[in-house]
């Protein structure tokens, strides 16, 4: 047992939450530990020492309701559990703030690797490697063959606009972060606004949808896909083009951006766009627009890591060398787009 819990998780209080409303659920007192990695939500492993489960909850001292919401994580992993798109199964929603200090949910815990770098992946070999990766594509394809209407999420997003509504919002989070000359970005930006494509029909999308956002099991297939708190109903081609991007390799060594593209075995994004087009019988023709989206989402995101750095805002390793990734991100974006 350890010794101290971790910031925010009381395991006394968790327990006697769940006793109330699951009763019979735990049979002892409850072990628990922060895992590391998550992006702005908390997760936590706990156990009774005979079985497990992931307690995710808001970062410490948050502010924004909208950015952190349970409600929202708990309820889209609700509607999905029958599906065939595998996550976690939802235990218990928590919004009385007095048990934890802000609201929370309790889900199963999935037993399965995230695998974040190519390194990761090497002891897997390439057919292993490649086995695992195509079973990306056919979750991402069960995610968006699931009828929003069907099962309860009809209102979970507002697809009408979607695109513009993303340009815009992104434009604005570069606005906020101007610190300095970035060549090429308010070209990007203005590229991708004149030649908006026409959305297909909405679906459920995930919202960051990659390989270090589930669970690979013993037998490489997708245990589980985790981290919904960017889901809604919108494009699902925004999550394909998010996927392309991750799947092509970067020249960053030393870097903080890892990516697994450069994995023995990890088929080529092409490979990955034609089995989806295949097996959803969606039009792809317009995937370049969708993955130039996405280098100029990340480089808006990156470019604000950087921002908080200069100001002395960012705690930790490899923050200094995130700024000089930025220009690499704006011109994969801009290349995308020309050669279509």
């Amino acid at each position: 047992m350890s010794s101290a819990p971790p910031p925010g998780l009381d395991p006394e209080r968790l327990r006697g939450l769940l006793d109330r409303e699951l009763p019979g659920l735990v049979a002892g007192p409850l072990d628990a530990r922060l895992i590391e990695g998550g992006r702005s939500n908390l997760t936590y492993a706990i156990t009774d020492g005979t079985r497990r489960w992931v307690v995710r909850r808001p970062p410490l001292g948050h502010v924004l309701a909208t950015a952190h919401d349970m409600r929202r994580e708990h309820r889209v992993l609700s509607a999905l559990h029958p599906t065939a798109v595998p996550v976690p199964r939802p235990l218990l929603l928590c919004e009385d703030e007095s048990v934890l200090g802000a609201p929370f949910y309790v889900m199963d815990f999935v037993p399965g690797t995230p695998y974040r770098t190519a390194g990761q992946l090497a002891p897997l070999g390439p057919e292993r490697t490649r086995a695992a990766v195509l079973g990306l594509v056919d979750t991402l394809v069960e995610l968006h063959a699931v009828d929003p209407q069907e099962v309860g999420l009809g209102d979970f997003g507002r697809p009408e606009g979607f695109l513009d509504r993303q340009l815009r919002r992104w434009g604005k989070q570069l606005a906020a972060s101007r610190g300095r000359e970035l060549a090429g970005i308010d070209e990007l930006h203005a590229a991708l606004g004149r030649d908006l494509p026409a959305s297909p029909a909405a679906t459920v999308v995930h919202g960051d949808f990659r390989l270090d956002n589930v669970l690979i099991d013993d037998g490489d297939r997708i245990a589980a896909v985790l981290d919904w708190e960017m889901s809604t109903l919108g494009d699902p081609l925004t999550d394909l083009g998010l996927l392309v991007m991750y799947s092509t390799p970067l020249d960053v060594p030393g870097a903080v951006i890892s990516t697994t593209a450069t994995a023995a075995g990890h088929p080529a994004a092409r490979e990955l766009v034609e089995r989806y087009a295949a097996r959803s019988g969606r039009d792809v023709s317009r995937l370049a627009w969708y993955t130039a989206f996405a280098w100029f989402k990340l480089a808006v995101i990156l470019e604000g890591i950087h921002y908080r750095y200069t100001l002395g805002q960012t705690v930790g390793a490899g923050f200094d060398r995130i700024g000089e990734l930025v220009p690499l991100f704006i011109e994969h974006g801009l290349t995308t787009l020309q050669e279509g």
